[in-house]
């Protein structure tokens, strides 16, 4: 996502490599117990605020992915144009709190990596071995100085040589063998 004066704009897929601008004014911040989440019918997404006003075919985006990926989301209606942002989404009631985290796992497809089994590096090629949210899975980072890129203290993002993404949320959360693969690299 990249901001243009007061457009914001976000690519749309991998695979289409196309750009859409995204219309922002001063989005609405929206008290999350206010807002309620449905699929209507199964495959739409419907969204009331307040009980009274109601949209259908709601995207949801993350405002700051790298930064915030857990706050700031914000509501796009159909024709690409920010509904609203809920700054702490955790408020948000069970089910729309779930509806939240599936959109938002299906728009942002990284990994988060749990536990790291082997790393080999050769010539500056890093062969990973890890256990993440979506199982365990071996990928190759080609120059890491590169590919790898540190979003704060304890927090890294790794991108393989097809464009996947793998993050560490949290280095303090892995165990002493897994630390220890990344010290080796870093």
């Amino acid at each position: 996502m990249a901001v243009e004066g007061n457009e914001i704009i976000r690519a749309k897929s991998d695979a289409e490599r196309a750009v859409t601008p995204i219309q922002v004014t001063h989005p609405e911040h929206v008290d999350a117990r206010d807002l309620r989440l449905f699929r209507k019918p199964p495959w739409a997404l419907r969204m009331t605020i307040e009980g009274d006003r109601s949209y259908l075919k709601v995207r949801i985006v993350r405002a700051a992915p790298l930064s915030q990926p857990s706050r700031y989301i914000c509501f796009l209606d159909e024709k690409n144009e920010v509904i609203c942002m809920v700054t702490d989404p955790n408020v948000l009631d069970a089910e729309s709190r779930r509806i939240v985290q599936e959109e938002l796992d299906q728009r942002y497809l990284t990994a988060i990596i749990d536990r790291i089994h082997s790393l080999r590096n050769e010539f500056g090629v890093g062969y990973w071995d890890v256990e993440t949210d979506r199982g365990r899975r071996e990928f190759v980072v080609r120059n890491v100085s590169e590919n790898a890129q540190w979003l704060s203290e304890s927090r890294l993002l790794l991108v393989d040589v097809d464009g996947n993404r793998f993050e560490v949320p949290d280095l303090n959360a892995l165990d002493k063998k897994s630390l220890g693969f990344i010290e080796m690299v870093f």
